[in-house]
């Protein structure tokens, strides 16, 4: 049976108390979206530089479900997030506008253990455990913050090294002193 054909997807709701407990066990699909504020995403609010008008992000969802063979249908979900936010860039130190596209695609999957064993190859979806109150809200700030570059940084020639990047003397490049050869400091204990 498919169920696509025989259930309407819900409308979730976009407040993010009903957001950390969807029904991901429901027998029916789901389809939503919305605008995310920065403060909404507590891990990513703390770790910002700073927050402007219409920093955060647009998130749309929609579920599926997919025949698996010899076993229940599997619920699919494709998660869309679009949005901006603002980090420290690591080479000049000041602010850096960081805009963010990502598509997902997700599997439901009734246990730990499955998700455990799904193909580590499959780079197309990964698994999440389904449950009568999961977290979206979380689900998508981890997938925000996974999306984020490791070293935030201003595109390649807009912005010059910060000068404590060279040290306190930028003009003069001083020779690293010479390591002392520990041999000779044998060679002088012998000597006594």
């Amino acid at each position: 049976m498919n169920r696509n054909q025989v259930l309407p997807q819900v409308e979730l709701s976009t407040t993010p108390d009903a957001l950390r407990k969807v029904d991901f066990c429901a027998s029916h699909p789901y389809k939503g979206g919305g605008f995310l504020e920065i403060s909404m995403l507590p891990r990513i609010a703390q770790d910002v530089s700073k927050i402007e008008f219409g920093d955060g992000f647009h998130w749309k969802l929609d579920t599926h479900f997919e025949d698996v063979h010899g076993g229940e249908p599997r619920q699919i979900v494709d998660l869309e997030l679009n949005g901006r936010l603002h980090k420290v860039c690591q080479r000049c130190l000041k602010d850096c506008s960081l805009d963010l596209v990502e598509k997902r695609q997700f599997i439901m999957v009734p246990t730990e253990t499955e998700a455990d064993e799904h193909p580590i190859e499959d780079d197309y979806r990964e698994p999440l455990v389904a449950s009568q109150q999961f977290d979206l809200l979380e689900a998508i700030e981890d997938e925000i913050l996974l999306s984020l570059p490791l070293i935030p940084k201003h595109p390649e020639g807009t912005c010059e090294p910060h000068a404590s990047s060279f040290g306190d003397s930028m003009g003069e490049l001083e020779a690293p002193e010479k390591p002392k050869n520990p041999f000779n400091i044998l060679k002088d204990i012998k000597k006594i």
